[in-house]
């Protein structure tokens, strides 16, 4: 039991649900990261299938969090942050696992092999996205933190902010130019097409990811 934000006696706020729900999407980077790994020893692995199944399943159950989240809210009196601003942040802290799911689908879409000249960067560009997504943990956790009156630390909270925003800032140069490259190459058009569309849907992560730190700072806006 803990007391909320309006000193009212519950056993588990909203705010601190939407933890429960970041875990999904954490679990789904390692997924990729391994899927993608996994892809380039060899297309489309064994392990692959396996692998897009688990995320698929990671996906259903961070759903069925979202929708409880969603249909056990307080009155908007008793929320310790404005309703509209949290279910927003639902919806795009959600959008993160459903880019993730789609980076995946396009990936397995059909067998290529992935040019050596493009490996190290689409790697790179995955744990980038992975790193921005574990960043939003600890921004989260603070938040949650902070408009429960148990941390007063606004400044370093912001500071987590400005880490992802920065972030996505380099993810955004290192994507463009990933994608000029594919863009360019002399590979097979259906080649191309899977692999910008990839990258695409792995910067869509990245950028809810960036969407959630907005919501988040306005949430604890004075």
């Amino acid at each position: 039991m803990k007391l909320n934000f309006f000193g009212l006696l519950t056993q588990k706020s909203p705010m601190e649900r939407l933890l429960e729900h970041y875990d999904k999407i954490q679990q789904s980077v390692e997924i990729i990261n391994e899927s993608l790994e996994c892809y380039i020893g060899g297309g489309q692995c064994v392990e692959f299938k396996s692998l897009q199944s688990s995320l698929n399943d990671l996906e259903s159950q961070a759903d069925k969090i979202i929708r409880y989240i969603r249909n056990h809210l307080p009155r908007s009196l008793f929320m310790p942050v404005d309703k509209v601003l949290f279910l927003s942040y639902t919806s795009a802290q959600d959008d993160i696992l459903d880019s993730a799911q789609e980076a995946l689908n396009w990936l397995s879409m059909r067998t290529m092999i992935i040019p050596e000249a493009f490996q190290k960067e689409l790697i790179y560009l995955v744990d980038d996205v992975g790193n921005m997504v574990y960043l939003l943990g600890p921004a989260l956790k603070d938040t949650v933190s902070l408009v429960h009156l148990e941390n007063l630390d606004r400044q370093g909270t912001k500071d987590q902010y400005r880490k992802i925003r920065n972030k996505k800032n380099e993810i955004f140069r290192a994507k463009n130019e990933l994608t000029r490259k594919i863009y360019n190459s002399e590979i097979d058009f259906k080649d191309i097409h899977q692999l910008i569309h990839f990258t695409e849907k792995m910067y869509a992560m990245c950028h809810s990811c960036s969407k959630c730190v907005e919501i988040l700072r306005s949430m604890i806006a004075r």
